[in-house]
């Protein structure tokens, strides 16, 4: 297999990720049946700086920028953001499709918005992402939950994020309808799980190595 060409760092794309501040009751709260409202925040926070973490692993943190909710000098953001050196901005108003299109094209050239709370996307992911959008106008990492963990875009396609039914297992599929709609060549490098349910942080606890 021939080995993929190194990306210089002029021709990164940025990435973007989405997070809310891990306030008890209004982060995860999915998981506080499992773990409790406080519990649910505090591993809202072991995800967001998980990713965190792999996104800055992949990219130089100057292509990465958290984009806040809730509390914006919340300290996680405060200290992500002096750890690793990415930048921080506030979201806008707007459901999802406008915040991650706002996102995409806050910043000239390509760009990539991932999931906080998908530890299933590595680093290598990421790599391997930014490899296909300089070839694809689109790439996507498809979600077993019929949405998705990261979407690029080398410019900005509207149609990509108006009118989506965000939250259901219609997201990607719909998406594809609108990809094949506009003649994009897309590209889809592996499907990936993220954290929302109970059963998926045990499935993410359980991959962890042991210490």
């Amino acid at each position: 297999m021939r080995a993929e060409t190194p990306i210089n760092k002029e021709q990164f794309p940025h990435l973007h990720l989405l997070a809310k501040a891990p306030l008890a009751g209004q982060a995860k709260t999915r998981l506080a049946p499992l773990l409790g409202a406080q519990g649910a925040a505090d591993a809202h926070a072991e995800l967001l700086s998980h990713c965190v973490a792999t996104a800055c692993d992949a990219l130089p943190a100057s292509n990465v920028t958290l984009w806040t909710a809730l509390e914006h000098d919340h300290p996680l953001f405060l200290s992500l953001a002096e750890q690793f050196g990415l930048t921080l901005n506030a979201q806008p108003d707007g459901d999802l499709g406008t915040r991650v299109r706002h996102a995409l094209n806050s910043v000239p050239g390509t760009a990539m918005v991932m999931g906080s709370d998908c530890p299933s996307i590595t680093s290598a992911l990421i790599t391997s992402c930014v490899h296909h959008l300089s070839r694809h106008e689109v790439v996507i990492l498809p979600a077993e939950d019929g949405g998705y963990g990261l979407i690029g875009t080398q410019r900005d396609y509207p149609s990509l994020f108006e009118d989506i039914p965000w939250g259901t297992h219609r997201v990607l599929a719909t998406t594809r309808e609108r990809i094949e709609a506009l003649e994009l060549h897309a590209a889809y490098p592996a499907t990936i799980w993220d954290v929302d349910r109970p059963e998926d942080w045990q499935r993410w606890k359980g991959a962890l190595p042991s210490t």
